[in-house]
């Protein structure tokens, strides 16, 4: 039976520890192990959650789990699985909280590289908390609470009782364009439900793929429209309404700008959606996700697809992060239902207009 591992990452000050905390203290009867690597040689978060809970928490020495101590992540991990195989440690699921300056894609695929991880954890979801009260700044400046945006199954937005309700609306939308397969929820000091945090299961190859509808409808036209129309005088015109103007506004003019940032911020971090009633071609779409992940894997965060492709009855299911990806064959198609393939890309400066055509290219 494999751990279930959650990475929780967030901007700093969003309230990690505080989720954190709340998850270990409620009473759910699991048992958790937590991996912290907080900065600091002095860890603040680990007094705090020790004085409360009986976990056994396992702490890094100093520094961020992603890049140059990476291999620490993967030691700890192969700690944690050995002594639980000998009955010493006893936890049912692993939380990982990054750093708040860390970029989860490497702590990510530390879960797929490594055989011996693979055997014995199974990767659930990354969790992103944004701190509404900072976020915009934080977003402007650090690429990293970006990537964290991208990366994320699930957006908890936390401190939205500092900022206006039309201050959390711009934020929602410009989250959703970032990630706008990540649900978003407001939590007010970590006040969640623990099925909101585990058992996400983010990383299956499961048939589903969940693009916030709003995304869709404002990205109708996604196969012409790249933010040319960003300064559209509509698109300022539409914030200022009530919401029912509002999502008129965005369905008639915010398909134009694919990725709707409103307010006119024009985040590196994008995402976009193709479709294609059309089947594609297996070797011919192998051929060209493998060239796109080589060169582009780096900047690719998260993309993930439900697939029509010629020669199967069943949908084919894909994934990926950075450069690994991974595909499966799913249920069958029902009878009747629309073949349409849907694949959702979230990533850095990604060339969308060369994907596009790559992807139209491999259909039959």
């Amino acid at each position: 039976m494999l751990i279930p591992a959650t990475i929780l990452t967030g901007f700093l000050g969003s309230g990690k520890t505080t989720l954190l905390k709340r998850v270990l203290t409620e009473a759910h009867g699991q048992k958790i192990a937590v991996i912290e690597n907080e900065f600091g040689e002095e860890n603040i978060d680990n007094e705090i959650l020790v004085s409360d809970t009986n976990e056994q928490i396992i702490q890094m020495s100093n520094g961020c789990v992603c890049c140059t101590i990476r291999e620490d992540l993967r030691t700890t991990l192969q700690l944690l699985a050995a002594k639980k195989r000998k009955g010493l440690l006893d936890f049912e699921r692993v939380v990982i909280e990054t750093t708040g300056l860390a970029d989860p894609g490497p702590v990510a695929q530390t879960f797929f590289m490594d055989d011996e991880i693979a055997e014995s954890f199974l990767l659930d979801s990354i969790l992103t908390l944004v701190d509404a009260k900072h976020s915009a700044q934080q977003l402007n400046d650090r690429l990293e609470a970006r990537r964290q945006v991208g990366f994320a199954d699930q957006i908890f937005i936390s401190k939205s009782d500092l900022i206006s309700a039309q201050e959390l609306d711009a934020l929602q939308h410009r989250l959703k364009h970032m990630n706008p397969r990540a649900p978003q929820k407001v939590v007010h000091f970590g006040e969640v439900s623990l099925d909101e945090v585990f058992d996400l299961r983010g990383f299956n190859l499961n048939a589903k793929l969940d693009i916030d509808p709003d995304f869709l409808a404002d990205d109708g036209h996604h196969h012409h429209h790249d933010g040319e129309h960003c300064d559209h005088p509509s698109h300022q015109h539409g914030h200022g309404h009530s919401h029912g103007d509002h999502s008129h506004h965005d369905h008639d003019h915010g398909a134009d700008h694919g990725h709707a940032h409103h307010h006119h911020h024009d985040d590196d971090v994008k995402s976009f959606v193709f479709k294609s009633k059309r089947a594609f071609d297996p070797a011919k779409l192998e051929d060209f996700l493998g060239t796109v992940v080589n060169i582009y894997g780096p900047k690719m965060l998260r993309y993930k697809g439900v697939l029509n492709m010629r020669g199967t009855e069943r949908k084919v299911i894909f994934q990926g992060v950075h450069q690994l990806m991974g595909s499966d064959l799913g249920p069958e198609w029902a009878k009747g239902e629309e073949r349409m393939s849907k694949m959702v890309f979230i990533g850095i400066d990604l060339p969308k207009d060369i994907l596009m055509q790559g992807l139209e290219k491999s259909l039959v």
